[in-house]
C-alpha cells in the first residue's frame, strides 16, 4: 500500500483538457463559456435561457446511509459514476455542489471526490474556486450592515431591534461567533443589540441562489427576505429598506454555473454549497435544470444520508424546479456499515459479518425510505481493500429481501472501468419507466405536520415534539401565507435520531424542535432539531495544521 498516491497527487497529476474543450462536449459555444484560467468556466446567462426549450435527460440522485468516520464516498460514487456512464456511451454531466472553507480546514476535508474518481482542479475547487461563496457572503453581509444602518438613522420602518431575524455569515468553522453582541462602544456605534453568525452555507442567500431560475428570479427572492420584525409583529423585508438590487448585483456573476472537469475529462457543474444537516443540501436548480438540457443523463449528489439531504432533495428542490428523478443510489460501505452495527473504528479492518448484517438496518431503512418517493433505487457498494466476500455477501443478502441489487463499485481504484456494472444498471433502472415520483407531503399540510410526517415516516421516530412559542410561530408564519412552504429539517447526520451516537435503525425516538426560522425568499422553513449547531467549531486537531506550501509552492495536505 506504500505506493497508493494521495488524493491530491492523483489530481495533479491529471491530464486536464482545455475548458473550451470539455464545453464543446456538451454543446456550449466557447462565447458562452466565461474563462477563470484554463481550467475553470461560468456558463452564460443567455446560453442557459436558449437551452430551456430543449427535452430533459434522465436524471440519478446519489445518497447515502448515514455517515461514519469510516466514510461512505458518495462524491466519489457521483463522479465515478458520471464517467461510467460516459464510458458505456452515455452523455452523462454531474452536477455536485460547491466545498465550504469550513470543513475544508475542520475535520471532514473537500467535497471533490477521491482517488481515480475525482473533479479537478482539485485545489482551486475546495479553496477559493471561482468566488461563489465570497460573493455570497457578501451580499449576505451588506444586508446586514443595511439593517444596523437603517436602525441607526432614525430606522424608518420601526423595525423592533429585539426582533431582528438576520445574522452574519463567514464561511469559516467559528464558534465563538455563535453568539454576539453588535454596536458596542458608544453611541457613534449604532444601538448594541444581540446578533450571531452562521456559516454560509446556512445563509438563507445560498438557499436562494441554488433555488432561484434565473436573475430576475433571484432578486425577487431576495426581497423577500424578512429581516426583522416591527413591534405589531408585522415583517419587514429586504426590499423594504431597498437591499436587494445592490444584492443582486454582488450575486450576478456567482448566479451562473461552473464548469470544471473529472480525472476523466468528463464535464462536470459544481454550483452552490448548502449542507444538508442544516440547509437544504444540493446543488443549484439552475445547474441541474440546465445539464438536463445538455445531457442523456445527469448525476447529482445531496448531502450526508438520505434521511437528510434525499429527503430534502424530493421534498424541496424537485418541488419546487419541478424535477422528477428516474433512479437513485445509495452509497455504503462495509466499514461504515460494520460501525452502524457498533463496531468501533479501530477494529474495522477485521472480518465480521454480523456487524454487517446488524449494520445493513442502516442501509435497509434509507432504501425503504427512497422508494417511498417513488423512485426506483440500487445500492453502490463502494469496495476498499479488506472487504471479504463474506461481507459484501451479507450486503447482497439484505437488499434483495427489498428486490433491490447491490453492486460492488471500484471506482476509487480503476475510475470508470470499476464502475461500469453500476452504470448499466442505472441506465436499466432510468429507462425502465418504474418512477413514479411524488413529495412525501402535500403543500396544504400544516407545517407542524410536515414536520411530524418527515418524523415519523422517515427518521420512524415516534413524534416530533416542540414548545407552544415554537408551535404558535408556525401557526402565525401559515396565518401569514407561508403555511404550504416544505420544511427544512436542522438535524445531526450520524442519525435517524437527534442523538449523534444513536446509530443504526433506531425507532419510536422523539425529535425535539428547538426552534424554527421562516426562509421566505429560499421558499421553507427551517426546523431546528436537538442540538445542531448552524455555526460549527472546529476540532481540536483542525485538518489546517496539516496543509501548507512545499518547497515548490505546491499546496499539501488538502484532501
Amino acid at each position: 500500500m506504500a505506493d497508493v498516491k494521495s488524493d491530491i497527487e492523483i489530481a495533479r497529476a491529471a491530464r486536464k483538457r482545455p475548458i473550451m474543450e470539455v464545453g464543446a462536449k456538451i454543446g456550449i459555444p466557447s462565447e458562452h463559456l466565461l474563462p477563470y484560467g484554463h481550467d475553470k468556466a461560468k456558463i452564460s446567462a443567455d446560453f442557459i435561457a436558449a437551452s430551456r426549450t430543449k427535452p430533459n435527460g434522465k436524471l440519478v440522485l446519489v445518497t447515502a446511509i448515514n455517515p461514519t468516520p469510516a466514510g461512505e464516498g458518495k462524491t466519489t460514487t457521483t463522479v465515478g459514476l458520471g464517467d461510467g456512464l460516459n464510458r458505456i456511451g452515455k452523455r452523462a454531466i454531474i452536477c455536485l455542489r460547491e466545498p465550504s472553507l469550513g470543513p475544508c480546514f475542520g475535520v471532514k476535508g473537500g467535497a471533490a471526490g477521491g482517488g481515480h474518481a475525482q473533479v479537478v482542479p482539485m485545489e482551486d475547487i475546495n479553496l477559493h474556486f471561482t468566488g461563489d461563496f465570497h460573493a455570497i457572503t457578501s451580499a449576505h453581509n451588506l444586508l446586514s450592515a443595511l439593517i444596523d444602518n437603517h436602525i441607526y438613522w432614525g430606522n424608518e420602518q420601526g423595525i423592533d431591534t429585539r426582533r431582528v431575524a438576520w445574522r452574519r455569515v463567514i464561511d469559516m468553522n467559528d464558534r465563538a461567533l455563535r453568539e454576539v453582541i453588535l454596536s458596542l462602544g458608544g453611541v457613534a456605534n449604532g444601538y448594541p443589540r444581540e446578533g450571531g453568525f452562521d456559516i454560509t452555507v446556512a445563509s438563507e442567500i445560498m438557499a436562494i441562489l441554488c433555488l432561484a431560475t434565473d436573475l430576475k428570479d433571484l432578486e425577487k427572492r431576495l426581497g423577500d427576505i424578512i429581516i426583522a420584525y416591527r413591534r405589531d409583529r408585522s415583517a419587514v423585508h429586504a426590499r423594504d429598506i431597498k437591499a436587494d438590487g445592490a444584492m443582486t448585483v454582488l450575486l450576478k456573476d456567482a448566479m451562473q454555473p461552473n464548469l470544471v472537469q473529472t480525472l476523466e475529462n468528463n464535464p462536470a457543474f459544481i454550483h452552490g454549497g448548502p449542507f444538508a444537516n442544516i440547509a437544504h443540501g444540493c446543488n443549484s436548480v439552475v445547474a441541474t435544470t440546465t445539464a438536463l438540457k445538455l445531457a442523456d443523463y445527469v448525476v447529482t449528489e445531496a448531502g450526508f444520508g438520505a434521511d437528510l439531504g434525499a429527503e430534502k432533495f424530493f421534498d424541496i428542490k424537485c418541488r419546487k424546479a419541478d424535477l422528477h428523478p428516474d433512479a437513485a443510489v445509495i452509497v455504503a460501505t462495509v466499514r461504515a456499515l460494520k460501525m452502524n452495527g457498533g463496531i468501533k473504528k479501530e477494529d474495522l479492518g477485521a472480518e465480521n459479518v454480523a456487524a454487517v448484517k446488524k449494520g445493513c438496518g442502516n442501509l435497509v431503512r434509507h432504501v425503504e425510505n427512497v422508494k417511498q418517493f417513488g423512485v426506483p433505487v440500487v445500492v453502490a457498494i463502494n469496495h476498499f481493500t479488506l472487504d471479504t466476500d463474506a461481507e459484501i455477501a451479507a450486503i447482497r443478502e439484505e437488499v434483495a429481501a427489498l428486490g433491490v441489487e447491490a453492486i460492488v463499485c471500484r471506482h476509487w481504484a480503476n475510475g470508470s472501468a470499476g464502475i461500469e456494472a453500476l452504470a448499466h444498471k442505472v441506465v436499466a433502472l432510468a429507462e425502465s419507466g418504474q418512477a413514479q415520483f411524488a413529495p412525501l407531503y402535500p403543500d396544504a399540510m400544516t407545517l407542524f405536520q410536515k414536520i411530524d410526517t418527515i418524523v415519523k415516516r422517515i427518521y420512524r421516530g415516534s413524534e416530533a415534539i416542540a414548545d407552544k412559542s415554537v408551535r404558535d410561530q408556525l401557526r402565525q408564519w401559515e396565518e401569514a401565507g407561508y403555511g404550504h412552504l416544505p420544511v427544512c429539517m436542522a438535524k445531526t447526520q450520524y442519525s435517524f435520531s437527534t442523538d449523534p451516537n444513536l446509530r443504526g435503525a433506531p425507532t419510536g425516538h422523539v425529535v425535539p424542535v428547538r426552534e424554527v426560522r421562516l426562509s421566505a425568499g429560499a421558499g421553507f422553513v427551517v426546523a431546528i432539531c436537538g442540538e445542531i449547531m448552524t455555526m460549527p467549531g472546529l476540532p481540536k486537531t483542525p485538518s489546517s495544521e496539516k496543509i501548507r506550501l512545499n518547497e515548490m509552492g505546491l499546496i499539501e495536505g488538502l484532501f
